[in-house]
């Protein structure tokens, strides 16, 4: 039947679902955790079967879905399967770059208790997927469906990231709940984003316009950056802040506009450390 969209259909998607992975690794994982759900209350049961247990790969169960997420009228899940099979097929590193952001979900957020919860539950994750498909349609010139995808995944996830944009892995985007992206920005690896963050332009030039997110950057939430300005490596920008100038590497902004107050010392990536404080002011008014 077309609403159940089990593993049937996923047959060919097999390049980065071959048993030996971290795709097969991180499936074996997220099936235990559906097998221990699913025992413990019976009344969802059905739902975690028909959504993860049914299928053979997390290739699979991914697109299954995500596709039932988003299907409507206009296309069917049915219809939206069979785009991510074709999708993954042609691109498989859309589904190694599922597996990274998965895994980071689970390292940064407190609230993720499994694999599974992130990946029935969390729209940030479902936005930022077929945000992925919309990408590799863009680079198909199939843009018209691209942009059809980008405004479902607005209208359901309230995520509006434009099907240009490319996006490295292990990328979070917590809660995803007003995170807009516009079409010339860039979006590095590890990179986390918070609710209410906007990668914009200043106006209405066209052309390059918007900004470039570095490896290892955290967006806190709320964080406005403007302009086709870059926020360099391991940077963090405060919650709230309105960035118009470039973001030295390492450097921690925060204001209106922001300003540079603070300089990472840990050696790790503000988007894995998921630390939204901020220096202490060096003196109060």
């Amino acid at each position: 039947m077309a609403q159940i969209l089990t593993s049937a259909r996923f047959a060919a998607v097999t390049p980065t679902d071959d048993g030996t992975g971290p795709a097969a690794e991180l499936w074996a994982r997220l099936r235990g955790d559906a097998e221990r759900a699913a025992a413990k209350d019976g009344l969802l049961r059905s739902f975690i079967h028909i959504a993860v247990l049914s299928h053979e790969s997390f290739a699979s169960a991914l697109g299954a879905h995500l596709a039932r997420k988003l299907g409507d009228w206009y296309i069917t899940a049915e219809r939206l399967a069979d785009l991510t099979e074709a999708a993954y097929a042609g691109d498989p590193g859309i589904v190694a770059s599922a597996v990274a952001d998965l895994t980071a979900i689970v390292a940064r957020d407190p609230a993720a208790d499994s694999l599974l919860t992130p990946f029935l539950y969390f729209k940030g994750y479902h936005a930022l997927q077929w945000h992925r498909v919309a990408h590799w349609l863009w680079s198909q010139d199939r843009g018209e469906l691209a942009h059809f995808l980008q405004s479902r995944v607005s209208e359901v996830f309230a995520v509006d990231i434009h099907p240009a944009v490319p996006v490295g892995r292990g990328v979070f985007i917590d809660h995803g709940t007003g995170v807009v992206i516009g079409e010339t920005a860039v979006v590095g690896d590890d990179v986390s984003i918070l609710q209410g963050v906007t990668l914009g332009g200043t106006g209405k030039e066209h052309g390059d316009r918007h900004p470039k997110v570095r490896d290892g950057v955290l967006l806190a939430a709320g964080a406005k950056v403007l302009g086709n300005i870059e926020v360099g490596r391991f940077a963090k920008v405060g919650a709230g802040s309105v960035v118009l100038k470039p973001v030295p590497p390492g450097a921690t902004v925060a204001g209106v506009p922001a300003r540079v107050v603070g300089w990472s010392t840990s050696g790790q990536a503000p988007a894995v450390e998921m630390d939204m404080s901020l220096p202490e002011p060096e003196y109060t008014i």
